[in-house]
């Protein structure tokens, strides 16, 4: 028992630094605020809350022969939770760079559930939480360093699984 308080005081006071310390380093970040990318949903994140929605991203037209190619896997993770598995071709993950200029085939990932952006990813996994109950969209974009959104003839680089719990 005494130990377990003790692993406890101590997660507790240093878990939330090293917490987003692991996160980085894995390659997850979560941001303060919502970049919906769909207008016309609405917007109703994973708690039910309105996001704060600041519109649209800036595309950056990419030539069909210069576009990454992105998939998805999405399993249910063992203990709780789902693990998101996010494979690309021609694209490189770059937290380094990000907020920096556009460097032709890197950049990250946002990640959005139900059309509410929930992370910005920096690797190929991530470990999505509770998931709201019925039919859920998990929908992945590709960005450039500079947060412009891929894509070819005006049509986003991204991939959506649909989960229906």
């Amino acid at each position: 028992m005494n130990r377990a308080v003790a692993l406890l005081v101590i997660g507790l006071a240093f878990g939330g630094g090293i917490g987003f310390v692991l996160a980085a380093a894995n390659g997850v970040t979560l941001d303060s605020h919502v970049h919906a990318d769909d207008s016309h949903l609405d917007h109703k994140g994973i708690g039910g809350d309105a996001g704060n929605v600041h519109g649209q991203h800036e595309m950056l037209d990419l030539a069909r022969s210069d576009a990454p190619a992105l998939g998805l896997q999405v399993k249910k993770d063992p203990d709780e939770g789902w693990n998101l598995h996010v494979m690309t071709a021609g694209f490189t993950f770059s937290p380094a760079n990000a907020g920096r200029s556009h460097v032709p085939g890197e950049g990250h990932a946002h990640v959005h559930v139900n059309g509410r952006k929930i992370a910005r990813l920096y690797g190929s996994w991530m470990h999505i939480g509770t998931l709201p109950e019925g039919e859920v969209e998990i929908r992945v974009t590709l960005n450039a360093n500079d947060h412009r959104l891929l894509s070819v003839d005006g049509v986003p680089v991204e991939a959506r699984v649909l989960l229906g719990q």
